[in-house]
C-alpha cells in the first residue's frame, strides 16, 4: 500500500485512524513522505485538505478540547519535534460511541499521524520541553464557530498520562502538575469550558 500503514477505527471508534509512514533512514538522517493523496486513497481515506496549521508549545501546555460547531474539520495531525498525548472525543450525533475518547502518543521519534474525522473534539498535552505540532484540515477556520469541552470532565474520563492533580469541579489548570513539577498551562478560555452534559444540555 505505498508508503503508509493505516490502523483504522482505533479505540473502537469508527473513522479514527493512526497512520505510520515508511521512514527511509541511514547514517545521514532520514526521509519520509508526510502526505501522499494516492496512498491515502488506496487506504480508503479520501478526504480533501484545504488548510495546514502549525503550533509550538512548551512542556505542560494543554490545548483543548476544541471543535467547530457548524463547520466541523477533519484533522490529520502529527508532531515533528517533541512529544504530545493527543486526544479525540466523538461528538457525532447518533454515533454509537458518542462521548467516547481515544488518545495516542505522537512524537518526532515515532512519526505517527492521527486522523480525526469531522465531528470530534480534539486536544493535546505536551510532555516534552518543546513540541512542534502540525495538522491538515478539511475545512477552513471560521471565527466565532469555536466550541469546546472541559479537558477533565469526569463524564469523559480522559486519562492524561503523567498528569497529577485532583478534579476541583471546573476545567481550571490549578493544582495539576507533571511529575517533574511542571504546572499545567492552559489558556483562560479553555479553563472555563464546561463538560459534555452542560455543553450539549442533556
Amino acid at each position: 500500500m505505498g508508503q503508509i500503514k493505516v490502523e483504522k477505527n482505533v479505540g473502537g471508534i469508527e473513522g479514527l485512524c493512526v497512520i505510520e509512514p515508511a521512514v527511509h533512514g541511514d547514517s545521514r538522517g532520514y526521509f519520509m513522505e508526510t502526505y501522499n493523496q494516492r496512498d491515502m486513497a488506496e487506504a480508503g481515506l479520501n478526504m480533501v485538505f484545504v488548510q495546514d496549521n502549525q503550533s509550538c508549545s512548551t512542556k505542560g501546555v494543554l490545548r483543548g478540547l476544541h471543535f467547530q460547531k457548524q463547520f466541523p474539520q477533519g484533522k490529520l495531525v502529527r508532531v515533528f519535534r517533541g512529544t504530545v498525548y493527543d486526544v479525540a472525543v466523538d461528538l457525532r450525533s447518533g454515533s454509537d460511541t458518542f462521548g467516547k475518547w481515544h488518545g495516542t502518543i505522537l512524537s518526532g521519534e515515532n512519526k505517527k499521524q492521527f486522523y480525526i474525522p469531522e465531528g470530534f473534539a480534539h486536544g493535546f498535552l505536551v510532555l516534552s520541553d518543546i513540541a512542534e505540532f502540525t495538522y491538515k484540515c478539511t475545512d477552513f477556520y471560521h471565527p466565532g464557530d469555536e466550541g469546546g469541552l472541559a479537558w477533565n470532565d469526569p463524564k469523559l474520563g480522559i486519562t492524561w498520562p503523567e498528569l497529577q492533580g485532583e478534579y476541583c469541579g471546573t476545567a481550571s489548570a490549578k493544582g495539576y502538575f507533571l511529575p517533574d513539577g511542571t504546572p499545567l498551562n492552559m489558556s483562560e478560555k479553555d479553563q472555563v469550558l464546561l463538560g459534555l452534559d452542560d455543553t450539549f444540555h442533556f
